[in-house]
C-alpha cells in the first residue's frame, strides 16, 4: 500500500510512505494477477462464499491445490496459534510499514505448525478497519485474539509460493511450517467466539 523513501537529515535517516498499487512490484501477468488477489478490499458477498471450506476439511491430508477456488470466499473458526507481522513482500512493494500480519489458526491451542493454516490480516483491509473506527494493528490482535478461539472470513488464496512448505502439497518437507499453502487472504472479518 505504500512506498518507503529514505530522505537523510542531519538527524538521521526518515523514512517516508507512499500509496503501492494493489499490482505491488510485479514483472509479469502472473505476478500481477497474484499480487491483486492477495491485496482485494471488495468484502465478499453471501453468494462469494463456499462453505466446504472448513478447518477440519483444509487439515485433511492429501494434495489440496485444486480443492478450493480463488475466486470464492470461506469462513474458519479455530484457535488462534500465533499472531506476528509478515516479512517485506513485492505485494506490498517491499515497505516494512505495510506487512502482512499471519494470524496462525488451528483445532486446538497447543497445535504444532505443520496442523495450522495461515490467515493474512493485509494493510489494505487494515486501513478499510481503521475507516470503520477498528483497530486491527498487529499489537491489538494478538492482545484480542491469541490462544482464543474467533469465527474469520474472507477470500481464499492458494499461495503456491509456500507450496512446498506446506505439509498437504509437501508431505513429510522437515522444513514444513503449515499444513496447507491455502489461506483466508486477505481477513475480511472475524468475531471472538471463546
Amino acid at each position: 500500500m505504500f512506498f518507503v523513501l529514505a530522505l537523510a537529515t542531519t538527524a538521521g535517516v526518515v523514512l517516508l510512505c507512499t500509496q503501492c498499487p494493489e499490482i505491488g512490484i510485479a514483472l509479469s501477468e502472473e505476478s500481477r494477477d497474484f499480487h491483486r488477489l492477495k491485496n482485494r478490499t471488495t468484502l465478499p458477498q453471501t453468494s462469494d462464499f463456499d462453505n466446504s471450506f472448513a478447518l477440519g476439511k483444509v487439515l485433511e491430508r492429501g494434495d489440496d491445490t485444486d480443492r478450493w477456488s480463488t475466486s470464492r470466499a470461506g469462513t474458519l473458526d479455530g484457535y488462534v496459534v500465533t499472531i506476528g507481522n509478515a516479512s517485506v513482500e513485492l505485494a506490498n512493494c517491499y515497505v516494512p510499514c505495510s506487512r502482512d500480519i499471519h494470524v496462525n489458526v488451528a483445532l486446538r491451542p497447543d497445535a504444532p505448525a505443520r496442523e495450522q493454516i495461515v490467515l493474512e490480516v493485509t494493510p489494505r483491509m487494515r486501513s478499510w478497519a481503521s475507516r470503520q473506527g477498528l483497530d486491527w494493528s498487529e499489537k491489538t490482535l494478538r492482545r484480542e485474539l491469541l490462544g482464543r478461539f474467533v469465527h474469520f472470513e474472507g477470500w481464499l488464496l492458494f499461495d503456491w509460493t509456500h507450496a512446498k512448505e506446506a505439509e498437504n502439497t509437501s508431505p513429510g518437507n522437515p522444513t514444513n511450517w503449515r499444513a496447507t499453502a491455502w489461506e483466508i487472504h486477505p481477513v475480511t472479518s472475524f468475531k471472538i467466539i471463546r
